[in-house]
């Protein structure tokens, strides 16, 4: 049985380097403290990735509701995000512990990234194609407006069927894995990627992170890189103070959205390309260690997403201090008494009105 990932330790693979004693072992697990940094690091973008996308999810259901391409977009942005983060602790706990868990949350677990990356990054595609009709393509834009929201939910359920699609090899070779220690009698099991052949490996090798940085990446900075300078061309054109301040928010999409996905890409396609040639004992102990910090970088994106593309919004601001407040009152309603209940109450519904008037740029507006 060959494993998908070369994270195992103390495994008999072409490294150089090392005794005569020890040749062809290579200790590859991380330190203790690079472990303990990285679990704080994730713990953090799960728990801020949890509340932001939950708080985008809740706007859309009982405040703003789906009024625009854009706003169905976001809606699912936030459910692929949300997917990653609800399974980033137990990916996390799989790369420390041992698999305590069946074959088929196993299954689950390790799909959930691969659904998140395709979904997520071309939906993030497919907002900009958006914004490049509503603001360079403004007329024929608006001309069509009310077949968009049918377009645009017909559009997200195929590119929820192009990721569970591309999901299909993780999904079928990810097992439970039996790593035997070396030098103790225990017996690690891990949940990844494992192939019954040798031909099988090599191909899955090469061809699922090509899949990923093709369509995960490459793809999506093309059409955003496209877009955007598009839009950044008109609206510098047209010489108005909120719009600069709306190209100053793309060039934010685009920058945050390269920092924090170009270096695992990169990083991940060397890593890929040196799978079969014969590699020193201590480089690819430092290009596995790049390799996760530039990981953990990636994920950071799930938690920058509502910030760039819901709450930078003014009418999306809004209904977010609309929830505030009503978490306020019902946590006023339950601490004091009936009396004070009802003043509260009264407060709550005088206070409650959801301001409107927003143009179609709203979205990039701060």
């Amino acid at each position: 049985m060959v494993k998908m990932e070369s994270t195992e330790s103390w495994t008999a693979y072409n490294y150089t380097g090392l005794d005569d004693e020890e040749e062809g072992l290579c200790n590859l697990d991380p330190n203790p403290m690079e472990v303990t940094i990285q679990t704080y690091i994730h713990g953090i973008i799960c728990a801020f990735g949890l509340i932001g996308n939950l708080l985008v999810i809740i706007t859309y259901v009982f405040y703003k509701r789906t009024k625009t391409m854009t706003d169905v977009y976001l809606y699912n942005v936030a459910v692929a995000d949300l997917i990653f983060v609800v399974a980033l602790p137990f990916i996390i706990y799989n790369e420390q512990h041992s698999w305590l868990m069946g074959l088929a949350v196993c299954k689950m677990l390790r799909s959930a990234y691969s659904i998140n990356l395709y979904s997520g990054m071309l939906l993030l595609a497919c907002i900009s194609g958006d914004r490049y009709f509503a603001i360079v393509q403004a007329r024929r834009f608006f001309a069509a407006r009310s077949r968009t929201l049918i377009y645009s939910r017909l559009i997200c359920s195929g590119l929820w069927v192009i990721a569970v699609t591309l999901t299909v090899p993780t999904l079928i070779y990810t097992e439970r894995y039996e790593e035997h220690n070396l030098w103790s009698v225990s017996v690690t099991v891990t949940c990844q990627m494992t192939f019954r052949t040798s031909e099988k490996a090599k191909l899955m090798k090469v061809l699922v992170p090509s899949l990923q940085m093709a369509v995960g990446f490459l793809l999506p900075l093309v059409v955003m890189v496209f877009c955007y300078s598009s839009i950044v061309y008109t609206l510098l054109r047209a010489q108005s103070t909120k719009r600069h301040k709306a190209v100053r928010v793309v060039l934010a999409v685009v920058v945050v959205f390269i920092v924090c996905q170009l270096p695992y890409n990169v990083v991940l396609l060397f890593h890929t390309l040196s799978l079969f040639k014969e590699r020193d004992c201590e480089e690819e102990q430092f290009r596995l260690r790049v390799l996760a910090i530039s990981r953990s970088i990636a994920y950071l994106h799930c938690c920058l997403n509502p910030i760039l593309y819901a709450f930078i919004g003014v009418k999306f601001r809004n209904h977010f201090w609309q929830i505030m407040f009503d978490l306020w009152c019902l946590s006023k309603k339950y601490i004091y008494s009936a009396r004070s209940s009802r003043a509260t109450t009264e407060i709550c519904i005088s206070g409650s009105k959801p301001s409107e008037g927003s143009n179609h740029l709203s979205s990039f507006t701060a």
